[in-house]
């Protein structure tokens, strides 16, 4: 497949997409959501297209669209689909490839196969989203324990949120993975807000690739 870099989370609405758009940018890379659930706002798709200014040919069309807001499985079976693990290869693309998980490493696709399963098949780095607020500790911990598990190698974590050192220090430290940065909370997410405070706040000499 194509030279890949996942980015997952350790929780839904922790600016999973806002990073994966980040990263596409700074590493003139393409993207795609091989599953979005929730169609009546801005896909995360389009949004990264919007934050990026990516072409529409770089982002990759989805596997699956999925009407309800909600973990793929549960929506899929709403809609009396089932979803297929091998509709989920990634597609080819001419570089590197940014590819978003839905939620957490561990939100379930149809049981019992979870996102990490998927993870492990692709054989690609992960970078780890995760909040900086309380409780992400255990959040990030255990989701690097379930990653590591599955013997998915872990590019590194990227904060996001206020400023935590140690917080921050022990996670990296505990868990045995790179710091990329922390991007701070924006008024505005717009690709003039977001590029500059990611560039500020990530050093990606950290990327394990």
């Amino acid at each position: 497949m194509s030279r890949a870099l996942i980015v997952t989370g350790t929780d839904t609405g922790i600016g999973k997409t806002v990073v994966a758009a980040a990263l596409v940018h700074a590493l003139n890379a393409g993207y795609w959501k091989p599953v979005q659930a929730g169609l009546d706002e801005e896909t995360d798709r389009e949004a990264v297209m919007r934050l990026a200014r990516l072409p529409e040919d770089r982002a990759h069309p989805e596997a699956y669209r999925l009407k309800l807001p909600a973990s793929p499985h549960f929506a899929a079976a709403e809609e009396g689909i089932w979803i297929d693990p091998a509709k989920l290869v990634p597609p080819n693309h001419d570089g590197l490839l940014v590819i978003e998980g839905a939620g957490g490493a561990l939100v379930p696709l149809s049981e019992p196969l979870l996102y990490a399963d998927m993870f492990a098949e692709w054989r690609a780095p992960v970078v780890l989203v995760a909040r900086t607020s309380l409780g992400t500790i255990n959040h990030s911990l255990l989701s690097i324990e379930a990653l590591s598990a599955r013997n998915v190698p872990i590019a590194g974590i990227a904060f996001v949120g206020d400023p935590m050192p140690d917080t921050e220090r022990t996670i990296c430290a505990i868990g045995q993975v790179n710091r990329l940065g922390r991007l701070p909370h924006l008024a505005t997410v717009s690709y003039e807000t977001l590029h500059p405070a990611f560039a500020e706040g990530f050093d990606l000499s950290e990327l394990s690739l």
